[in-house]
């Protein structure tokens, strides 16, 4: 794979002062920061910095490079150097040196400040099945979770006699040398002996084996709001996992499936119920008791109804979530024509059809046309 040219990627010239290289490569390192620039190339860009000012801002390095170029560090031209790789450099050391011990891959603190600050625990997602009528009028429900609780005994702290780290002084990371074709480089890691915190425990807790964290299964019970609906997340701030070095507990997310009603068929707010009519009611108009929601009611249908239409009753839907206000109900009618006729049924839908009954505006309009 063809590099870019040092000179080109911290767009310096080749005959740029030491001064001019670093100026150029404190301000693209501050640019493409992983921790402040979030594209998805800034991290392999910020190699390609560190990468380039390694060289260009070693003298024999930069030397070599000025003669060979690349093939410097790729075992040839007579450059003697053997392979090479970001993995030679020791980047954190370089960024120390020009930006201080708190900038390196977690920009903002030193990994020691970071380990040490509070921080939110975990958030829980919660998956819950209800019926129609638990989400429509809302219920009491209890969870039964596995969350990680700070550890009285300790307070969260993980042991007892807390005392500086006597591998890495309190620093939370140590210096690990290592020698390369360029001589010995130096790298920062996290001290393995306090995990970075720069503290250590004359005793280790032995309620939570020193994690801080005990894990325990809670009940919690939830008040669900009328209306909720398939898809809706309801919070409950503070139930989540243990926060860490005194930080908040994280929040639990219940997210719910809605059953579907055998009857009532739900458009958000909106509930639409199908009511049968006989071919006698739909004629002459009836007085139909229909349920729902909350009770039954008579409804009204005037003569002359006929499949698909649609009434509306004001204010019985569904209660929006956190709200006063609800939705609508519509009764949509359904005219069913019957498909057994005994003898005397039969007889009177003969003697019907004798008659003009039939003859209004559409018939007569629909017999024009034929006629034509």
């Amino acid at each position: 794979m063809n590099k870019k040219d040092y000179y080109e990627v911290l767009g310096v010239s080749k005959s740029a002062t030491d001064e001019e290289i670093k100026r150029a490569f404190r301000k693209l390192a501050k640019q493409y920061h992983p921790d402040v620039n979030k594209e998805a190339d800034a991290e392999e860009k910020f190699k390609e910095i560190g990468e380039a000012y390694a060289i260009l801002s070693d003298p024999e390095k930069r030397q070599k490079y000025d003669q060979f170029g690349h093939a410097a560090f790729e075992g040839g031209a007579g450059g003697g150097f053997g392979g090479f790789s970001t993995d030679d450099i020791d980047l954190s050391s370089i960024f120390e040196d020009l930006f201080g011990s708190s900038f390196g891959f977690n920009f903002g603190g030193s990994s020691r400040s970071r380990r040490n600050s509070p921080s939110k625990g975990r958030d829980r997602l919660v998956k819950m099945n209800l019926s129609f009528e638990e989400a429509v009028f809302g219920c009491k429900k209890t969870l039964e979770l596995d969350l990680n609780e700070t550890c009285e005994k300790c307070h969260g702290a993980g042991g007892f006699g807390e005392k500086t780290c006597s591998k890495c002084n309190g620093r939370g990371s140590i210096i690990v040398e290592q020698k390369s074709m360029f001589g010995i480089f130096q790298t920062q890691t996290t001290c393995n002996e306090c995990g970075g915190s720069g503290k250590i425990f004359e005793t280790t807790c032995s309620e939570c084996r020193g994690s801080g964290h005990i894990r325990k299964n809670k009940e919690i019970v939830i008040t669900i709001p009328e209306g909720v609906d398939t898809g809706y997340q309801l919070r409950i701030s503070g139930k989540g996992e243990a926060g860490a070095n005194g930080g908040p507990n994280g929040d639990i997310y219940i997210e719910f499936a809605v059953k579907k009603h055998d009857f009532f068929v739900r458009e958000e707010e909106d509930i639409y119920l199908e009511v049968p009519l006989t071919i006698t009611e739909a004629a002459l108009g009836c007085k139909k008791e229909i349920p729902t929601l909350e009770n039954n009611v008579i409804l009204e249908i005037k003569p002359g109804a006929n499949t698909g239409d649609k009434l509306k009753l004001k204010g019985k839907g569904i209660k929006i979530p956190n709200s006063l206000r609800k939705g609508d109900m519509y009764v949509i009618l359904n005219v069913i024509t019957p498909t057994k006729l005994n003898r005397k049924q039969k007889k009177l839908l003969e003697e019907l059809a004798e008659t003009e009954l039939d003859e209004d505006t559409v018939f007569k309009n629909f017999k024009k046309y034929l006629k034509k």
